[in-house]
């Protein structure tokens, strides 16, 4: 069965995006692994697939490249989006959000984050804004929900923590129950520079959840104000949040080509 797709990016986080909104796709993880691989498969950070929607205007579903279904992801978001042109709604397993479209770039309403140690999920009751654990220095973390689970890190240099080595492990540790995504970020003139290793995905260029993650986290602790710039290794997004609100993220979408591969 021969299917088009699209490859496209968020700075630098790329997907390949099937449309079965006309023709179903029976979507599995070993399929999504297979696409996602880079030497024998398109190649991916996360494979989208969009289906059709009872309560929006399409049903975005995401794989990340180890195989396994997630509920959100930022910079895809902004693609479909973009895709999708104008003013649009998107149907995730994280909730529903909004999109606004220009030609190469998205506005998104992620929706609210959820803080309660049980919304993340942890596997205990634990203060999420100041948790008192650590890692190899790494400690104190923010967790927070923003339609998938974060923890955040300060530290002063993002780039002197080894993080694609602690990653795997904060990642897996049994206090996270469905994983975690490890976010290492720094205040440098009133913006974040931030690293992620992403659930399931590992380093990437960039993660628009966590981008929203870092700046909830640091706005919550009176490091920045709102909207913030938040520089990641692919580029820039901006964040805007007040508490009691949704999470506004602005940045750029790319459709790098589009293709046929025989699934």
């Amino acid at each position: 069965m021969k299917r088009q797709f699209r490859k496209m990016h968020g700075l630098g986080n790329d997907f390949v995006i099937l449309d079965a909104r006309q023709d179903a796709i029976g979507m599995n993880e070993d399929l999504a692994r297979s696409l996602s691989d880079r030497r024998t498969g398109i190649g991916c950070d996360q494979l989208i697939l969009l289906e059709p929607s009872a309560i929006a205007d399409v049903r975005m579903r995401i794989w990340n490249s180890d195989g396994g279904e997630v509920e959100a992801c930022g910079n895809a978001t902004r693609c479909v989006a973009t895709l999708l042109g104008g003013d649009s709604t998107i149907e995730t397993k994280g909730g529903l959000l909004a999109g606004s479209a220009g030609t190469d770039s998205a506005t998104v309403d992620m929706g609210r984050p959820r803080f309660a140690w049980d919304e993340i999920p942890l596997a205990y009751a634990v203060d999420t804004g100041a948790m008192p654990i650590g890692w190899e220095g790494l400690a104190n973390p923010f967790a927070v929900n923003v339609g998938n689970p974060h923890l955040v890190f300060f530290v002063e240099d993002v780039e002197a923590i080894e993080l694609e080595r602690l990653g795997p492990d904060i990642e897996r540790d049994p206090l996270f129950p469905e994983r975690i995504n490890v976010n290492i970020a720094a205040i440098v003139d009133g913006a974040i520079r931030l690293r992620v290793w992403e659930r399931g995905a590992g380093l990437t260029l960039a993660c628009g959840t966590g981008a929203c993650a870092a700046a909830v986290a640091a706005i919550s602790r009176k490091l920045v104000s709102s909207p913030v710039e938040v520089r990641l290794p692919g580029g820039v997004l901006k964040i805007a949040w007040a508490p009691g609100e949704a999470i506004r993220m602005s940045g750029p979408a790319a459709l790098v080509f589009t293709g046929e591969i025989d699934l």
